[in-house]
């Protein structure tokens, strides 16, 4: 594994910012304890939640796998929250939410890997807030269809699953996780429901390899997922894989640009790009040009 590698300057946060980030991460934990911007550590968590858009944190905030690159506990979790929709259902209304991220930790303890649960919330949500679009970034339910195609039923405006990083660096850096029933997903997801949109992202730096990187996005691109988001891994705690490169903003353009020839409409790239980052922008410029072409 690579040495500790100096975070370069376009990482940098003004002082500003910085503080900006610490309060609203005080707010959170106050307002809305189980959020995926905190327990990830992200930090855009700021300017998403000035644009109305927060990601959340359902199924509890411990992992039955262990990945190298995530912050997220691993362990035994506690059994799905009956309260949950309600916490989110607060939360829109206190904070005057427009577009709402679920995701949640593997829960390959639950038979339908809480399949269930992102029903119910989908369900609530849409059913109490008619207006605020919903994304879901799922775990891959172990591949089981009837455990997807319920998720889809429930409507979301974005099916997200993350493949994460190439092939090569399953064993590695995604232990429990297979490369190939993650792109399955996102292409059941498709065939299930062509009227939904599909999204997926992948963490660079970790080892990957130029021509691996370019092997993935075609194979993005022939499953027919829409919206591809590419953003810098950057190593959460000392336990953690270490960066292997620090990619720079112009690398990323360049990877925008060759992802987007190969026929991803979407693509947003840059180093502090995350799954959900800006993620109603996303919804936005998708739906316009899906509203252009008729």
């Amino acid at each position: 594994m690579a040495t500790e590698q100096r975070l370069p300057e376009w990482f940098k946060q003004t002082k500003r910012k910085h503080q900006a980030t610490r309060a609203l991460g005080r707010s959170l934990e106050r307002e809305v304890p189980n959020t995926i911007c905190q327990e990830a550590k992200c930090p855009n968590r700021g300017e998403c939640f000035s644009r109305g858009l927060l990601t959340f944190l359902v199924l509890g905030t411990v992992c039955t796998r262990n990945c190298a690159f995530c912050s997220v506990r691993h362990g035994k979790p506690m059994p799905p929250d009956p309260s949950e929709l309600d916490n989110i259902l607060n939360a829109i209304d206190k904070l005057d939410l427009k577009f709402v991220v679920l995701t949640s930790p593997n829960r390959d303890d639950l038979p339908d890997g809480g399949a269930s649960h992102y029903v119910r919330l989908i369900q609530g949500i849409k059913l109490n807030h008619p207006k605020v679009k919903v994304e879901v970034l799922i775990p891959d339910f172990q591949g089981r269809s009837e455990d997807l195609e319920a998720v889809l039923s429930a409507n979301p405006d974005v099916l997200n699953h993350n493949i994460e990083t190439v092939p090569s660096l399953y064993t590695a850096v995604r232990k429990g996780s297979l490369f190939r029933r993650s792109m399955d997903v996102l292409k059941k997801s498709k065939e299930l429901r062509p009227d939904i949109l599909t999204k997926t992202g992948v963490m660079l730096g970790l080892g990957e390899t130029h021509e691996e990187l370019l092997t993935t996005f075609e194979e993005v691109a022939d499953h027919g997922v829409d919206i591809l988001t590419l953003g810098q891994y950057l190593k959460p705690g000392k336990e953690n894989a270490d960066v292997e490169k620090f990619y720079t903003p112009e690398e990323f353009e360049n990877y925008k640009r060759i992802a987007e020839s190969m026929g991803i409409r979407f693509v947003f790239s840059g180093p502090l790009v995350r799954s959900s980052y800006l993620a109603e922008h996303v919804f936005e410029d998708v739906l316009e040009v899906k509203l252009a072409d008729g």
